[in-house]
């Protein structure tokens, strides 16, 4: 009798051929004729062995059929890549960041409010209590006005001749257009607002915003209009609203005309980096935690950050950093840019605690498509949270940050 054939080696039970598993640095030809011998005797491919690396989900998505909700297709669909990070982000700000111990603290740049996302997405999230407080560019502030002032934005073609635009009168944001009256009209509502006799003084960007978010709101009142201003919402939500550049807006532009004219509205950049980072040292001293959502990047993503440096740089005050870093940007970290720079940088810094890296996501995608993504998905999985009203208890929490200053 001639001899049998030899099986492949050894078995996991009975019938079944035991699957030795090929190593980048094993033999290359025993491994290809494994890989032959498990092909001819049709044995399924089985990992035996365990591997941290092959412990995530996968990837066997169902087929898109247009009855689909946003968390059903973000969950199901986004797997990889950007699309990737995007479920990451919608997972770490529902599951983590909107927990009822976390102060959320959003930044916004770029033109978003004149693309309607202060409408569409920011207000909704405000009055859903998942923002506590903001840090903005004063454009988007500017150009969220518009909207409150029953001002009219409009879609456009963005290869269009910008000099024919100009001789026509219409102001362009790439593919966002409209009358140039629009400017003029709410540069003439700033300046007569800000004559007024409570913004005679020196005073933190959150006061004057909520100051200015109440003549918003009024108007909005008087037109009949509702849920078209951020500045109008932050303001009857208690949501205190920072710029950390005043003067880089058409907002600070009108406050510096009326200074000629006599006038003494200013804003306090001392007042902003000391009440900023009393909102995150509160959020920590009452046992909770402290997360940031960056839109963007620039100043305002920095002067958010840099709470944890005043904090514990500048003030001497024992702490670890922020618990939670959501950034969704199109900036690269290898400029040396602050947009781009990444939450391990931070760390560098004692701008995020290291502990909770893992707790950290950036998406590089731009803000016009994640933000709307990010909060169907958020009011889709969690319930609104009451409203902290941070505004309102500046004042104690700026008395706590001096106390442990003074201690330190």
């Amino acid at each position: 009798m001639g001899k049998r054939k030899k099986r492949m080696s050894g078995r996991t039970g009975p019938g079944t051929p035991r699957i030795i598993h090929a190593k980048p640095d094993g033999p290359k030809a025993t491994q290809r004729r494994a890989a032959e011998k498990r092909e001819a005797a049709g044995t399924r491919h089985h990992r035996v062995a365990s591997s941290r690396f092959l412990s995530g989900k996968s990837i066997d998505p169902k087929r898109v059929n247009g009855g689909e909700s946003v968390v059903e297709l973000i969950e199901g669909t986004f797997h990889a890549y950007n699309s990737g990070r995007l479920r990451e982000a919608c997972q770490l700000l529902t599951e983590k960041m909107l927990e009822a111990d976390v102060t959320v603290g959003l930044t916004l740049t770029g033109a978003l409010t004149p693309a309607g996302l202060g409408m569409s997405c920011l207000i909704p999230l405000i009055e859903a209590g998942f923002v506590d407080w903001i840090v903005s560019t004063g454009a988007n502030l500017y150009h969220d006005t518009h909207f409150g002032l029953g001002l009219a934005m409009h879609r456009g073609n963005p290869a269009e001749s910008d000099v024919v635009l100009r001789q026509e009168g219409v102001v362009r944001i790439y593919d966002i257009f409209f009358d140039y009256e629009v400017l003029l009209s709410t540069d003439a509502f700033f300046r007569k607002v800000l004559r007024g006799k409570e913004f005679q003084h020196a005073m933190s960007s959150a006061e004057f915003h909520h100051l200015c978010g109440k003549y918003v709101a009024e108007r909005e009142r008087v037109l009949g209009l509702q849920g078209k201003s951020l500045l109008s919402c932050a303001y009857r939500c208690g949501v205190p609203v920072y710029t950390s550049s005043p003067g880089d807006s058409s907002i600070g532009m009108n406050m510096a005309a009326l200074a000629l004219e006599g006038f003494s509205c200013t804003i306090d950049p001392n007042a902003d980096v000391n009440e900023t980072a009393s909102l995150v040292l509160g959020a920590k001293r009452d046992g909770g935690k402290s997360a940031l959502l960056i839109m963007g990047g620039g100043s305002p993503k920095n002067f958010a950050l840099q709470t944890e440096p005043q904090i514990q740089e500048v003030l001497g005050i024992d702490e670890k950093g922020h618990d939670y870093f959501l950034q969704v940007t199109d900036a690269r970290p290898d400029t040396g840019g602050l947009s781009g720079a990444t939450p391990a940088e931070a760390v560098s810094w004692g701008k995020i605690d290291p502990d909770r890296l893992p707790d950290a996501v950036v998406c590089y995608v731009d803000s016009t498509i994640a933000l709307p993504l990010l909060t169907s998905f958020a009011l889709a999985k969690r319930r609104r949270r009451p409203l902290r009203r941070l505004y309102d208890r500046r004042g104690a929490l700026l008395e706590r940050l001096t106390a442990e200053f003074r201690r330190a």
